[in-house]
């Protein structure tokens, strides 16, 4: 029986477990329909093994060793993959401005962390890829155990994780690679190529462009390693099953004909933006992050002009550039809306 399945099904026993609220007595009213469907371990419907299958049925579609289910987000993989793959003691090759699970992590296993940078394209004020020839550099100058890559980056810039990670086999180094903001790539060809395939271990967050519920993720494994042991470690034994079911059916939708075919739709209408807005400049690897210049605007002045004339909100500005973020529940009126306030500038 599948999680969604599960849920729907109505524990009709009178019910003195956890949770207290026994699925009746709703606190918070908007959350009705969650209460109905929060259940735990203790009640007669077997949760677990219906968590296990979803994620036996992820890992076929994904092609991967395993998948697991994350509810603590994209920050919960990382630390998990980091536990499985080092000892303290170990040195770990890190961005010096990833995402603080990063560093979290490293000190969490007691590892050592070696830092590096990546360049800054200063022409739209984002970093720039990470470096193959730059790692290699660091793995023949260190005893490195692990390397973490952020990729894509927030502002969708994609490295090339194919020859970093041929580079990491020949140093014995596990590749672990954060791919929170690319968890729509395996889905379809007109993405870049996905690291899920590739690196040793591959965290994605469904909730940055793929649909989910915030904070749900996946945390994807390639290599013999188990990180069954390391999740058991850092989640909670009281899992929220009603965001479990949901990642199931967000797994589901997007690797169905409906959600290729709603991913291939928003990917139409964001191309067709690009080829309208020739007063604009576009940049970056992914098409769902709208990374633009405006001639003699300023990416704080135009991040303020949409957001007061317009009521357009954009995801990340600096100086240089502004970037908004677009995901599977972009529709195209949304677009169309950007597109004229952009065409009017």
């Amino acid at each position: 029986m599948s999680l969604v399945k599960l849920l729907k099904k109505r524990n009709k026993k009178v019910l003195f477990t956890t949770p207290s609220h026994s699925q009746k007595f709703a606190i918070y009213k908007p959350l009705k329909s969650m209460y109905r469907i929060d259940i735990s371990e203790t009640d007669a419907h077997n949760p677990t093994e219906a968590l296990s299958k979803a994620e036996k049925r992820a890992k076929k579609i994904y092609g991967t060793n395993s998948t697991s289910f994350l509810t603590n987000g994209s920050t919960s993989g990382i630390i998990a993959s980091v536990l499985t793959c080092t000892n303290p003691g170990d040195k770990v090759l890190v961005w010096n401005n990833a995402h603080p699970c990063h560093l979290n992590a490293i000190r969490l296993a007691g590892a050592i962390p070696i830092f590096y940078d990546i360049e800054m394209n200063e022409d739209w004020g984002i970093p720039a890829e990470t470096s193959p020839d730059m790692i290699e550099n660091y793995l023949n100058a260190y005893d490195i155990k692990a390397l973490i890559v952020t990729s894509p980056t927030y502002e969708g810039i994609v490295s090339d994780i194919r020859k970093i990670k041929s580079i990491c086999e020949k140093h014995n180094v596990y590749l672990i690679v954060d791919e929170a903001h690319g968890a729509l790539y395996p889905f379809s060809e007109r993405l870049p190529e996905s690291a899920v395939n590739i690196a040793d271990f591959t965290v994605q967050s469904l909730h940055k462009t793929a649909g989910g519920l915030n904070p749900t993720a996946l945390l994807h494994c390639m290599c013999n390693l188990r990180v069954e042991k390391a999740l058991g470690m850092i989640n909670t034994t009281s899992p929220s099953y009603p965001l479990l079911a949901s990642i199931e059916e967000t797994v589901n939708y997007l690797n169905s004909w409906w959600g290729r075919r709603k991913l291939d739709q928003l990917l139409d209408e964001l191309e067709i933006l690009r080829e309208e807005c020739g007063n604009c400049e576009f940049f970056g690897d992914d098409l769902t992050k709208i990374l633009i210049k405006v001639p003699e605007l300023s990416g704080e002045e135009l991040s303020e002009i949409l957001f007061d004339e317009y009521d357009i909100e954009d995801e990340k500005t600096n100086e240089k550039s502004t970037m908004l973020l677009c995901g599977i529940g972009t529709d195209k009126k949304k677009i169309q809306k950007l597109k004229k306030a952009l065409l009017s500038l």
